[in-house]
């Protein structure tokens, strides 16, 4: 049976049984645990995941209990991805020697971490576990903040917002620097398959989850994963704030194949400003007083200009 027959399509998806069982400790309208079911309920296959420290793994397996009905492994803070590259060549280790009972169930490696164990602590070993080839997926739910320790920025952090180790106030802004593009930085890794998705357009999701599970070699998906508690939003509002996201160009979906061909994957038909999906959240309230206005700008110009660039890859990459 090929690698896509066992995928489920979406009629499937819709139906099947969580994996991801919703009793968990995550604040309510966080959207990880809106991510994390689709991307395992995604596949019929056998699953091996791990996790590094964040939200994710501290509200869903408090001892005794769990919420993951799959094989699960909680790493260090910065190390999930080189925990399910273990497996994984644990795995390949037997196949080819074997000793695996049922050589024919072919499991599918996982891996979770928030943006700061992605985008920084952890960077160095999803690197190599990228340039060493492992037959893996790396999942970063980007909150774009260290919600589990604090609030403490990350290089996930987008510029203008608040957080508790770049506050503003009379002196300052906020956060000064710009948001890491790690997209990018995957796609130059020589990934077969790189994807930027939103829990809103859960569709472009599960599709492209679907499209990593098939493909041979390490996969990178960049999940935008809205925040109630840091981005200061009423907890009903999640998926709302994602479509501003998305519906403003602020997180575009978009995939990257073989480190060259770029598709976006969806193009709203009314483009918000940036300054409607900023309005909503109140770690950028700060943004809308006068003295401010200059970083309003600087946002509009940054995010037109990201879209009129990843047009223009696409374009060349047909």
């Amino acid at each position: 049976m090929s690698e896509m027959k066992k995928i489920k399509n979406l009629k499937e998806f819709s139906t099947s049984a969580d994996r991801f069982e919703g009793a968990n400790l995550l604040c309510p309208g966080c959207a990880h645990s809106i991510i994390v079911r689709e991307v395992l309920n995604a596949t019929n296959d056998d699953l091996i995941l791990a996790a590094s420290t964040g939200c994710l793994e501290v509200c869903t397996a408090v001892y005794p209990y769990t919420s993951w009905d799959a094989s699960w492994i909680h790493i260090g803070f910065e190390n999930g991805s080189t925990a399910v590259a273990g497996a994984e060549a644990m795995y390949k280790a037997l196949k080819r020697k074997g000793r695996l009972k049922q050589p024919d169930r072919e499991p599918k490696f996982v891996a979770f971490g928030g943006d700061g164990a992605s985008y920084d602590i952890g960077f160095q070993w999803i690197s190599g576990c990228f340039e060493r080839g492992h037959n893996m997926m790396y999942v970063v739910l980007d909150n774009e903040v260290y919600a589990n320790t604090g609030g403490q920025r990350s290089s996930s952090t987008p510029i203008g917002a608040s957080t508790t180790t770049a506050p503003a106030g009379r002196v300052s802004y906020g956060e000064k620097m710009h948001k890491k593009n790690m997209m990018q930085i995957m796609a130059a890794h020589g990934s077969p398959y790189v994807a930027q998705v939103a829990p809103n357009k859960w569709k472009d999701m599960v599709k492209k989850i679907q499209t990593g599970f098939a493909t041979e070699g390490p996969v990178f998906i960049n999940a935008m994963s809205a925040c109630t508690t840091e981005w200061k939003f009423l907890p009903e509002d999640t998926i709302a704030i994602s479509d501003l996201a998305t519906d403003s160009l602020v997180f575009p979906l978009y995939e990257i194949i073989d480190g060259t061909k770029l598709n976006i994957t969806y193009r709203p038909k009314n483009v918000i400003p940036v300054k409607d999906y900023l309005g909503a959240q109140g770690r950028f309230k700060h943004l809308f007083k006068p003295e401010n206005k200059h970083v309003l700008d600087e946002w509009q110009a940054r995010v037109d200009r990201d879209w009129e660039y990843l047009q223009r890859r696409e374009e060349a990459s047909v």
